[in-house]
């Protein structure tokens, strides 16, 4: 079989099966859990750097393969993965659809730029980045969710902040400033964060269904009620 299969990859592969599972969700009306694989994919593609690196011995082809399966993995998992969630989420007009394809577009652009660069300072020197060039394709599993849980406060207005996310995240992909790269800790707030998040949202939605159900069920029974009367 064609491509390098060992350990180095599995968090990649792991982070895009999360990224369609979370287009199953988002197509069958299950948003909650589609942002939640977003975050996943996020979680996930956020080691999967780490775990390479602790394998000394790899050839100069699997680190080639190691970028460009990464950087492919991440055109779907948070290019066109966010880009299906907002559009289902009610990003569907013209201008909204517009600024989809352009945070795409931009995502895409980065990360074909990201290839270049890393594949050269790979052959230069073998110490960590220490900072990006723009703002990581990545963030988005941190920003998309903040915004769905700013739901329940923004109310009619979420639209709008969704939009607005959208179009200064794809812009802050493609713009020239350095971007120090989080340390450790760093790291693990964000993921503490995007995990709080990911879970109100999962609660809210399960609560707000509970509730709604035994709402109706309240009153259709006091109208089944007075029909008897």
């Amino acid at each position: 079989m064609i491509g390098f299969y060992n350990y180095t990859v599995v968090l990649t592969y792991m982070s895009l099966a999360s990224s369609i599972i979370g287009m199953f969700c988002t197509f069958t009306g299950h948003q909650h859990w589609a942002v939640f694989c977003l975050a996943l994919s996020g979680l996930l593609d956020t080691f999967d750097g780490k775990v390479a690196r602790t394998k000394k011995d790899r050839t100069e082809d699997e680190k080639r393969f190691g970028i460009q399966i990464d950087s492919l993995c991440d055109v779907v998992c948070f290019g066109v993965f966010p880009v299906v969630i907002c559009y289902h989420t009610g990003m569907r007009n013209i201008y909204s659809m517009a600024i989809l394809v352009f945070y795409c577009l931009a995502g895409l652009i980065r990360l074909a730029y990201f290839n270049v660069l890393e594949e050269k300072r790979q052959q230069e020197t073998d110490e960590n980045r220490k900072y990006y060039q723009g703002l990581p394709i990545t963030s988005v599993a941190v920003i998309l969710p903040m915004i769905y849980v700013s739901s329940s406060l923004l109310h009619q207005y979420f639209l709008l902040a969704l939009n607005a996310g959208m179009l200064v995240t794809g812009f802050l992909f493609i713009l020239n400033f350095r971007f120090r790269k989080p340390s450790n800790k760093e790291i693990a707030f964000l993921i503490g964060i995007v995990g709080l998040a990911v879970l109100y949202i999962l609660c809210y939605y399960r609560w707000r269904g509970y509730f709604q159900w035994n709402w109706r069920s309240l009153v259709e029974g006091l109208e089944v009620l007075e029909g008897g009367a």
